[in-house]
């Protein structure tokens, strides 16, 4: 019999995220996924829903508003400031800078652009406003281990502990 995504199954998958809009691969992840469905998801519900009785071999399409998962831009979280103001570890493009606020809250923003004069540090998330496609290739489905359900995914023997801290956001 084969395997279908259901609860407590293992799954391995392969994704791709495109840009509905301009058409750029925005991610391409060919090393497989893996994670037990109905678990501590590292996956979107609106993903793992349709991945619901999908087998090893199906390759889905999933339309994804972006908005219903990080919010409308919020252009108060962008900030630009001149490149005399912002230390040289935070003027490159691409850049993760950790802001606090008063309260100990802590954000994550991104320098999104430098152009000599000027740099820009945005909170939002570079997937707010997109409209994206998520293509899913299922590799294989299978019974998980009590240990997989108890960790939602693969169980590492030697490496890091790392405790949840896979997150695809997606």
């Amino acid at each position: 019999m084969i395997d279908t995504i259901q609860e407590n199954k293992f799954v391995e998958l392969t994704y791709k995220v495109v840009d509905a809009k301009s058409g750029d691969v925005l991610s391409d992840v060919q090393f497989p996924l893996g994670y037990v469905h109905g678990t501590k998801s590292v996956l979107s519900s609106m993903v793992t829903d349709e991945l619901e009785g999908k087998r090893a071999g199906d390759v889905i399409e999933v339309p994804i508003d972006c908005n219903e998962l990080y919010g409308r831009r919020d252009n108060s979280l962008v900030f630009v400031e001149s490149i005399e103001k912002v230390p040289e570890s935070y003027r490159e493009v691409g850049t993760k800078v950790i802001m606090e606020n008063d309260k100990g809250e802590t954000k994550t923003f991104y320098v999104t652009k430098n152009d000599g004069k000027r740099v820009t540090i945005d909170g939002n998330s570079p997937m707010c406003g997109r409209d994206v496609l998520f293509t899913l290739e299922i590799i294989s489905v299978r019974e998980a281990t009590d240990e997989e359900i108890e960790v939602g995914g693969p169980v590492i023997e030697d490496g890091p502990d790392v405790d949840g801290a896979l997150k695809v956001e997606i």
